[in-house]
């Protein structure tokens, strides 16, 4: 009787333990959350960041999708239609209006004014501005990038020029281009991007003193003098054979070109950097954009949004701090993906790949130009795409396609303000 007592003691207080064991995180029942993103590289800062979230969350099991691009919006719009999806995913500044006016992500501040722990006047404020509506953040600012020129130390080395600096304008680039230019090895000196808007045209219709959207977000930059400025210059770049022609940026993207050495000078987002490092080595160098008649750089960053439908908000806001915080931007700094969007962190990523001058980058996010967006960008950037890559494919002008481009992008425009 005494042993058939005990074993019942025993019994009871290993259940007990085992309760109290998975009591840890608020509950008996492990509970798991769901991460999306695109970009593969940032793997390694993503998962140290979900690493020292489950040291305060044991019992919560995070699960991390990479969808690739092409792919991950169409997966993301479909899910969280249907009231599924991830509990915490990346957010871009193009579709940022349509997620959170359609109630498709949560209102962060909320979680933001209950937390002393988050404080917004860190962040750069470009980053902060993207992503937030009527002054009320919903996706907490995870790094930001800007646009630079990289370059191949080795082609223009060969080629016996200098290397670009701050003080390069277009004329360096078609004069410095037609010398790195080798048809015979299938050399190119620069790509003239008609296929990437971020890396390639947005930045020269500022340049040329224009603009993509308004201030006021009442019209389009497209259908002006200061824009098609900006195209005759890509479009002279790819008929002299300097740059790969929109053809062949569908079928072999640019950055693939450089990287294989195939390709001198290639304007790209510094998130590129490492991976430009890793194939190129200490023959990658990057310089300041050049100038056109002004200075301008795109400036854009990733946020972290949560799911309007997810069954555990509290829990979700406690992992985007841990992706998002001081540790969060600290590690995504030192793995060298990308500028962290905590301002004090910034000099972390400078050191992340020795031998490039990121400081460029760092200088874009005061004198850059904040990534062109409206509460409909997806609709316009739709017609902007089609209309300008058929002008460089030659099955209109460049005035026509860009006379199109802002006749309809003013029409979305005025039906968002009836909006």
């Amino acid at each position: 009787m005494k042993k058939i007592l005990g074993v019942a003691v025993l019994i009871l207080i290993v259940g007990l333990l085992t309760a109290c064991s998975n009591s840890s995180s608020g509950g008996g029942e492990k509970k798991t959350l769901d991460v999306a993103l695109w970009d593969e590289n940032a793997s390694e800062a993503v998962d140290a960041s979900i690493e020292t979230f489950k040291e305060t969350h044991p019992n919560v099991k995070v699960n991390v999708t990479y969808t690739p691009w092409s792919d991950y919006w169409t997966k993301l719009k479909t899910s969280l239609g249907g009231g599924s999806g991830p509990d915490v995913f990346w957010m871009n500044g193009p579709n940022f209006y349509q997620y959170s006016t359609q109630g498709l992500i949560k209102n962060l501040e909320p979680f933001i004014s209950n937390d002393s722990n988050f404080e917004k006047e860190k962040y750069f404020p470009a980053v902060v501005d993207l992503y937030s509506l009527e002054g009320e953040l919903y996706a907490a600012p995870y790094f930001v990038d800007a646009v630079g020129l990289f370059y191949n130390k080795d082609l223009f080395d060969a080629a016996g020029v200098d290397y670009p600096d701050e003080s390069w304008t277009w004329e360096d680039i078609e004069t410095v281009g037609a010398k790195l230019t080798d048809p015979d090895n299938g050399t190119y000196g620069y790509a003239a991007h008609t296929v990437a808007n971020q890396q390639g045209y947005y930045n020269l219709i500022h340049q040329a003193g224009g603009y993509v959207i308004s201030d006021d977000k009442r019209s389009s930059g497209f259908n002006t003098p200061e824009a098609k400025e900006a195209f005759t210059f890509l479009k002279d770049l790819i008929d002299k054979g300097i740059s790969p022609s929109t053809q062949s940026q569908i079928e072999t993207e640019p950055r693939q070109l450089f990287m294989s050495n195939k390709l001198a000078m290639l304007p790209s987002i510094n998130v590129n950097a490492a991976e430009f490092q890793d194939e190129l080595g200490d023959a990658l160098g990057v310089a300041p954009l050049p100038a056109g008649k002004e200075e301008a750089t795109i400036v854009h960053g990733i946020g972290w949004a949560m799911n309007e439908a997810t069954e555990d908000d509290e829990l979700a806001w406690e992992l985007i701090k841990s992706l998002a915080n001081e540790d969060g931007n600290r590690v995504i700094a030192e793995s060298g993906f990308s500028i962290p969007a905590i301002k004090s962190i910034s000099d972390v990523w400078l050191k992340s790949l020795p031998g490039l001058d990121l400081q460029i980058f760092i200088d874009a996010q005061d004198n850059g130009v904040a990534y062109p967006v409206s509460k409909r960008t997806a609709e316009w950037q739709d017609v902007e795409t089609k209309e300008i890559q058929s002008a460089f494919l030659g099955q209109q002008t460049i005035d026509e396609a860009l006379e199109k481009v802002g006749t309809k992008m003013d029409e979305i425009l005025k039906e968002e303000q009836e909006d």
